[in-house]
């Protein structure tokens, strides 16, 4: 539970395709009621099964392009003829309320955000091995060869990045990387400008004994 005049924290997930990121951020949200997950805003077609405001918050190319020029977002990005961004509005509204923020995004988009709140804190989650990434891609079921392929090149892009991170997280037993993911989020909480306003008033007693 937030307290008055406390400030949540951002969070920056990025990895590569395959690495686990979306199921470790889901569990994170099952486990850690204070954390939350931002919902981008894309031009992209909605799909079957999906919500707006949900999955994502679809507007049309026009409406997308004026939220660019107003600095609506924190990060954006044109991804195969589709936009997709973060509107900042969202993230500081929440995290002025106190409640935690994730973003799961790329190691561009993260780049962007660092530029504009250089006080978030990222996180940077890979395979144990680039032959198990390999194996997680093929097991899925999803993706032809060459798809495969394009995806590992890209992974091998992705890691040259990962010292720009503050966090390194790998994701070789899922239940361990998990726990490190809410290590990650509990320790921000813990720090004292945090529970110096959580606890003013037991700091308070504590240290005016006269």
């Amino acid at each position: 539970m937030s307290q008055a005049g406390e400030q949540g924290t951002l969070f920056v997930i990025s990895a590569p395709s395959g690495a686990g990121k979306t199921s470790l951020v889901a569990e994170m949200l099952r486990e850690d009621a204070g954390l939350g997950v931002s919902v981008s805003h894309t031009t992209r077609p909605m799909r079957d099964g999906e919500k707006d405001g949900v999955n994502y918050h679809f507007v049309s190319r026009d409406e997308f392009e004026a939220m660019i020029a107003r600095g609506d977002f924190l990060e954006h990005a044109d991804v195969f003829g589709n936009y997709y961004g973060t509107s900042q509005v969202w993230v500081r509204e929440r995290l002025a309320s106190g409640r935690d923020v994730i973003l799961e995004i790329d190691w561009q988009g993260a780049a962007q955000v660092r530029r504009l709140m250089p006080e978030c804190v990222s996180i940077f989650i890979v395979p144990p091995s680039a032959a198990i990434l390999r194996e997680r891609l093929v097991g899925r079921g999803t993706d032809a060869a060459e798809v495969i392929e394009r995806r590992l090149s890209e992974a091998e892009e992705e890691c040259r990045h990962a010292v720009e991170f503050d966090y390194l997280v790998v994701n070789d037993e899922f239940s361990v990387a998990l726990g490190d993911l809410l290590a990650i989020a509990r320790s921000r909480r813990l720090r004292m400008p945090v529970q110096q306003v959580r606890y003013a008033q037991l700091l308070d007693g504590l240290c005016d004994r006269g």
